[in-house]
């Protein structure tokens, strides 16, 4: 009985250059499809094996189900309206002067005292500012005659010293 043995010696093949790099070619290929076949997610790739095909599964995608209209739609699409940002609250005196020194409400009354007519968005806007001065000078009980009233007080105070010879 002849033994074999694994003589160093002995010649072992040498794989060519062109068999290697074959080899590194397949290496490289089997390398490139590792992941999920391309489309899996929207044709539902893992399902169950057997179990559940009478409920209807899960939609896999992400985000609303709603139906988006696309092209033109006769219904008018409602606008969400965004919360009044809460403004300090101001006192009746401080809104009043606030009022009385607006650039616009002053520039608008000009052009109205010199018979031009204005946009009815202008003059609703006007309206609005006018009516508001005349609820806040009520609140702090002020009327646009304490001026002249005053003068024509003072006037008839004068008269009677006058009457009455005094000084």
């Amino acid at each position: 009985m002849k033994k074999t043995s694994s003589n160093p010696r002995s010649k072992v093949r040498r794989k060519t250059r062109e068999e290697l790099n074959q080899e590194g070619r397949e290496r490289k290929r089997e390398k490139k499809h590792r992941g999920n076949a391309s489309g899996s997610r929207a044709s539902g790739g893992d399902e169950s094996s057997g179990s559940g095909k009478g409920k209807l599964q899960k939609d896999p995608r992400v985000g609303s189900k709603k139906p988006v209209p696309l092209g033109v739609t006769d219904t008018p699409v409602n606008k969400q309206h965004k919360p009044k940002s809460e403004k300090p609250m101001l006192s009746p005196q401080a809104e009043l002067e606030m009022l009385e020194t607006d650039e616009r409400l002053d520039a608008l009354l000009e052009r109205l005292e010199e018979g031009e007519t204005l946009s009815a968005d202008d003059q609703a806007w006007v309206d609005a500012k006018l009516d508001r001065i005349d609820e806040l000078m009520q609140k702090l009980g002020l009327s646009y005659d304490d001026d002249e009233d005053d003068e024509e007080e003072e006037g008839r105070e004068d008269m009677m010293r006058l009457l009455k010879g005094g000084k």
